[in-house]
């Protein structure tokens, strides 16, 4: 972690740039330069959010990153980031002037200032999940970018407001504090840039509970000198006795903030007085064996507070979270708490399943994001060992999300949906019946055919009329209307369920006409309905009369309903296949000359690819073979089936 001077009351870059030297090299220096001299007359007399000089605020955000280490390029880009807002070619002058590199990453903090519009989230609607749809805007972020420094300069532009957010008005503080709350820190959080995600949960807090946040910054200011001397007494009196016992380990002091005191404090209803972890140390061993050594030796130092004992190495957390908790009361009487784990605990505590954003979250287990998350904060790391900064461009590449494409409602709201997804896909996903009227879509205000593909943060509106349904066209995959298969099923399940009158009434007739045909003259045929999985009469019947229930099924049913009655089941009769020409010139495989028809649902003409479906009694049905209601008939009723030439 290196350092420069704070820019708290800097406004120019002549006097912040002397900072960089040895940081970058002159060539490097000279292009941070460079985009000072472009940005500072464009900035000049704009202010931020929180009456901060734009200039400041842009060299106190590139200052939080220099100090995260990061390269070159991202701080030039931090510092031009508000030039689209003041330049109309900037897109070109700075691709000419800084590289492609450069331009990309002000290009995607340009697109992540649609962050302003994410405000509505905190809606009053009840039917929707708040907590949840931040969930998923946390991933849309990430989803939005190419290359995931834009994310970390969104996040240090976010810390630097926040350290000016007093200039703001009450209600603008509160707004932006519980926004960095809800979703900056949780975002830093999941990505490990700790230092941020700390400072970023201290000032948010500081906003939302002002009282309280003073009561606990008066506590622990009052007895920070004290608390410091203290821990590093602890510290040093655990390294002499546990290299006494043979056991290397590495101690240090644990520092507990604002945030997480306060969040403790509300959450098991403690005073200040009652927390143990306000003073904390925390101990790195070797291998398990050490683990419980150095808390034997803890114990024997000081006096255990038998309740605040906690073993998730014997049983770790259900997100397999591994180390020993345990809390003493340590040297003139006060307490502290000890965490102990080994290396290998440790990382993948900050690395893995385990890593702390679950625990603090409450979220629940994602794999996939388990793994992009512990690759992100790999590459945080690395970043370090990079000799070359050059070669961070290519290490920085972001392929987060790519199985997912996050778009907005007009509302605001965020949708996650399939990569490939369409406003079909959008409309169904919303609701049902809304789907089922959708005839047109803007994207982003511009009108866009119904197949066309959503990219992440668009914002998606669905053009509707008041009565109808779906189109059969949806249904083809070759023409890309659907995507997710849960509007697919959406749409068959709407052709399925149309001209229902008519599919009861045949079934009725087909029903009686079995029960004649068995001798059947009293049945509860509402018990044979359930008997045959159907929650009424009228489903058995309407599927009766969609030819989805064999004569067979129907004779188990009603042998199993009266079985004092012989019913006669008949076995199934294999016929060999055979290409034979029906009377209307259709080339059908089996059963040889009979009538055809056009089925209704479907309508085929040449030159659709068709299948034939063998009836009871009113010959062969001739369907598209990819009709919804096809595909749900009975398969051994099917036949191939083409037009004659």
């Amino acid at each position: 972690m290196v350092s420069i001077q704070s820019t708290s009351s800097q406004t120019d870059a002549m006097s912040w740039l002397p900072g960089l030297a040895g940081l970058f090299s002159p060539e490097e220096i000279d292009v941070i330069a460079r985009a000072c001299a472009v940005a500072e007359p464009l900035y000049r007399g704009q202010t931020e959010l929180t009456g901060t000089p734009l200039m400041q605020h842009a060299l106190g955000s590139a200052s939080i990153l220099i100090g995260m280490n990061m390269d070159h390029e991202t701080i030039a880009a931090t510092i031009l980031h508000a030039v689209p807002e003041y330049l109309d070619d900037w897109a070109e002058k700075l691709k000419t002037d800084f590289g492609a590199p450069v331009m990309a990453l002000v290009e995607g903090i340009s697109r992540l200032e649609q962050i302003k519009q994410f405000r509505e989230l905190r809606s009053t609607d009840k039917k929707i999940d708040n907590s949840q749809q931040i969930d998923v805007l946390r991933k849309m972020l990430l989803a939005m970018v190419s290359d995931i420094r834009v994310v970390l300069i969104k996040l240090a532009e976010r810390t630097q407001t926040l350290r000016c957010l007093s200039g703001a008005s009450p209600d603008e503080q509160k707004l932006i504090a519980q926004e960095t709350q809800s979703l900056f820190a949780p975002l830093a959080n999941r990505l490990g840039v700790w230092q941020i995600k700390w400072e970023l949960e201290d000032l948010s807090v500081r906003y939302l509970d002002p009282v309280l946040y003073k009561q606990v910054a008066r506590l622990l200011d009052e007895r920070r000198v004290d608390r410091e001397r203290y821990i590093d007494d602890v510290v040093q009196q655990l390294k002499r006795t546990l290299s006494a016992a043979g056991i290397e380990a590495e101690v240090t002091g644990r520092p507990k903030h604002i945030y997480s005191i306060i969040n403790k404090m509300k959450r098991k209803h403690l005073a200040f007085d009652e927390l143990y972890d306000v003073r904390a140390v925390r101990i790195l061993v070797d291998d398990v064996q050490s683990c419980y050594a150095s808390l034997s030796l803890v114990h024997d130092l000081w006096t255990q507070i038998g309740s605040e004992y906690d073993d998730y190495i014997a049983r770790p957390k259900s997100n397999n979270y591994r180390s020993l908790h345990t809390a003493v009361i340590g040297p003139r009487e006060q307490n502290f708490e000890v965490q102990i784990r080994t290396r290998e605990m440790h990382q993948y505590s900050e690395l893995g399943v385990a890593a702390h954003w679950r625990y603090k979250e409450g979220g629940k287990t994602d794999a996939k994001l388990d793994e992009k998350i512990i690759w992100l904060r790999q590459i945080l790391e690395w970043k370090d060992d990079l000799t070359d900064r050059g070669d961070l461009q290519a290490q920085f590449k972001n392929e987060l999300f790519h199985d997912q494409v996050y778009v907005l409602t007009p509302q605001g709201r965020v949708v996650d949906l399939p990569k490939g997804a369409t406003p079909v896909d959008f409309a169904y996903m919303l609701h049902t019946d809304l789907g089922h009227r959708t005839r047109g879509a803007k994207v982003d205000g511009a009108i866009v055919p119904l197949n066309y593909k959503l990219q992440n943060g668009q914002r998606v509106e669905i053009l509707t009329t008041k009565q109808g349904g779906p189109s059969r066209d949806w249904l083809t995959p070759a023409l890309g209307f659907l995507q997710g298969a849960r509007a697919r099923a959406k749409v068959r399940a709407w052709f399925k369920n149309q001209n229902i009158d008519e599919s009861i009434a045949q079934g009725r007739i087909q029903l009686d006409r079995e029960l004649q045909r068995h001798g059947v003259t009293s049945v509860n045929q509402e018990k044979l309905a359930q008997r045959l999985h159907f929650n009424k009469l009228d489903d058995l019947l309407a599927a009766l009369g969609r030819n989805e229930i064999t004569q067979r099924r129907i004779a188990v049913a009603l042998s199993a309903e009266l079985p004092n009655k012989i019913i006669a089941i008949a076995k199934p009769v294999f016929r060999a296949p055979a290409e034979k020409r029906s009377a209307t010139g259709i080339l059908i495989e089996g059963l040889g000359n009979l009538v055809t028809r056009p089925a209704k649902c479907c309508n085929p003409a040449p030159p659709d690819v068709i299948i034939a479906y063998v009836t009871r009694d009113r010959g062969i049905t001739i369907h598209r073979k990819d009709c919804a209601f096809a595909l749900q008939l009975t398969r051994d009723r099917l036949l191939n089936a083409q037009w004659s030439s």
